[in-house]
């Protein structure tokens, strides 16, 4: 009797099913799937009205001519020698000054990784100011230091070593350009050397090679595409640069960008179909060029 009831007493450990009713499938609502669009409404609204638009509006009035669709722009431009020597000073001054600048900040980073904390966090700081200091500001920095009566150029005529040096012409524009593609290009490549294991390096000394061995056969290899993707944004960047030139040498140095901002702004005559050629085929020369580096870089991470 006593197992009995205990048996009785004892509660089932089979618990009965409970009736709670249809459980909404575990998903996000509607308007959480849709809250992102919305977020991205106003970031849309600006890419189009000042990139989707601009772009239009220039592919479209490149090619009018008197109210008619017509090639008559780019005739006058391909036909022009002043044109030819306006993307001749251009494509210099952007691919040398590039170049400079690559070459600086990659041996500028490479010894700024191997500071201590402090200091590195200071000048990566310094630097994202300095990619800053652009346009009207840097051009008259310039003028007060290296102009015809700078006080750097002053004292290096004295020392002797600045005799023939002149802001205003193209060595001018070339220091000018590379002191603002210098910051640009150590922020693009800071990251980059994270990909180097200090390691590497003892290895390659163990198998007898040296610092310059170590850096063409291992650390150019590695950061190729940095590199490459670097110069053409260093590239890109110097080909639309305009503030800055125009302050120093107004428009006595022929430059692509000089010649748009004169057909649109000029004070003499207004030219902006013909403008718009010239932009279109600044453009056609950037997406050339960056069609080039993805071709680049695509073959050096397959070799």
């Amino acid at each position: 009797m006593t197992d009995l009831a205990l048996t009785t007493d004892r509660p089932s450990r089979t618990a009965a099913p409970v009736n709670t009713g249809s459980v909404p499938a575990a998903h996000p609502s509607a308007w959480r799937r849709r809250l992102p669009l919305l977020l991205l409404l106003p970031f849309g609204l600006v890419f189009t009205l000042f990139q989707l638009a601009p772009i239009a509006w220039v592919a479209i009035n490149a090619f009018q001519a008197g109210g008619d669709w017509s090639l008559a722009n780019f005739r006058e431009i391909l036909g022009s020698p002043w044109y030819h020597q306006s993307f001749s000073n251009s494509l210099d001054l952007a691919f040398w000054s590039s170049l400079a600048g690559l070459i600086i900040a990659t041996l500028g980073t490479a010894a700024l990784r191997r500071v201590p904390g402090r200091l590195q966090n200071a000048v990566v700081a310094f630097t994202t100011m300095a990619s800053n200091f652009s346009g009207v500001p840097l051009a008259f920095a310039f003028i007060v230091l290296l102009g015809m009566n700078g006080a750097l150029t002053l004292l290096l005529q004295q020392l002797g070593l600045a005799e023939q040096f002149n802001l205003y012409s193209r060595g001018g524009l070339l220091v000018l350009y590379t002191y603002f593609q210098v910051p640009l290009a150590v922020l693009l490549l800071y990251p980059a050397f994270d990909a180097l294991r200090d390691d590497w390096r003892d290895a390659a000394a163990l198998l007898g090679a040296g610092p310059i061995r170590y850096w063409l056969r291992v650390v150019l290899p590695v950061l190729s595409p940095a590199l490459l993707g670097t110069f053409i944004i260093l590239l890109a960047n110097a080909l639309g640069a305009y503030a800055s030139t125009y302050a120093l040498m107004t428009s006595n140095y022929n430059l692509v960008t000089i010649q748009i901002a004169g057909l649109v702004a000029g004070d003499i005559f207004l030219e902006p179909q013909l403008a718009a050629a010239l932009s279109l085929l600044l453009m056609a020369l950037l997406l050339l060029v960056t069609a080039v580096n993805q071709w680049l870089v695509a073959r050096s991470r397959h070799v």
